[in-house]
């Protein structure tokens, strides 16, 4: 019960990183399923559900993440049950835990801090986790290149979702990446470029990763590229009246592309 609570909300919240993961082995797939959906729950805390609940969000953010940095053997919660024990499996550090909600708190106070921080804590630390989970002890180099492949996720998430961080929650990360206070092509294609770079660096990480988890890796990282691609085709201003995707056939063909690649 306790994994398929947990894969159910990657099911229900990203279709891009639910067909990534589906193309994992089963040695580590539940897993990453596991991880994604404590780090899902708690930005659903931040982003909203304890103000419609009328709860403090710094107060339960402060709860969750005293629960999921304990990993006993025993959680009424199916979601954690099942995190703490990938936790235990794989001995992942608490301090990335730590610094990803570091990043969380830092958007439940309306504080803010270090944008190269934040990145780190909400991005760079669960690249770092899923390593831990893929293949244990790594090289400096793979985990750098773990690193720049969750910076770039989490660059382009900005781009894509500005609009929404915006007007809708308040937030400005592409303000704070880029020292500028309007969204303009130039802004965008910028910090695409950035992207770019990042994707770029990760590539040699991803062909040093275990055979069995390179493809589903890979696909994420194909998906991320279309998707730069499509904000880059986009208009800034369309970019911040919609949400520009990439289509459940195109994901399909591309997760396929890095299944047969060699």
């Amino acid at each position: 019960m306790a994994r398929r609570a947990a894969a159910g909300v990657i099911g229900t919240y990203s279709s891009s990183f639910s067909l990534a993961v589906a193309l994992l082995p089963r040695r580590v797939r539940a897993d990453v399923r596991n991880l994604y959906a404590v780090v899902r729950i708690a930005d659903e805390i931040v982003d909203g559900a304890a103000a419609r609940a009328g709860a403090d969000p710094v107060a339960l953010l402060d709860d969750y993440e005293r629960a999921v940095l304990d990993p006993r053997p025993l959680h009424t919660d199916p979601v954690l049950h099942a995190w703490a024990g990938t936790a235990r499996r794989h001995r992942i550090d608490p301090a990335h835990m730590r610094a990803f909600f570091r990043s969380m708190r830092a958007d439940a106070t309306g504080e803010g801090c270090d944008i190269g921080e934040y990145i780190h804590g909400s991005a760079e630390v669960v690249g770092l986790m899923c390593l831990d989970i893929f293949a244990g002890p790594s090289s400096p180099e793979v985990r750098e290149a773990a690193r720049r492949l969750g910076a770039a996720f989490q660059k382009a998430n900005f781009v894509r979702d500005v609009g929404e961080d915006v007007h809708g929650l308040g937030r400005a990360y592409v303000a704070a990446l880029t020292g500028e206070g309007e969204f303009t092509d130039a802004v965008k294609d910028r910090l695409l470029d950035d992207v770019e770079a990042d994707l770029a660096a990760a590539r040699p990480g991803i062909a040093a990763l275990p055979r069995d988890v390179r493809p589903a890796v890979a696909a994420a990282e194909a998906i991320y590229a279309d998707l730069v691609r499509r904000l880059r085709a986009t208009p800034a201003a369309d970019v911040l009246r919609r949400r520009v995707r990439v289509p459940g056939p195109r994901k399909a063909l591309l997760a396929a592309r890095a299944v047969v690649r060699p």
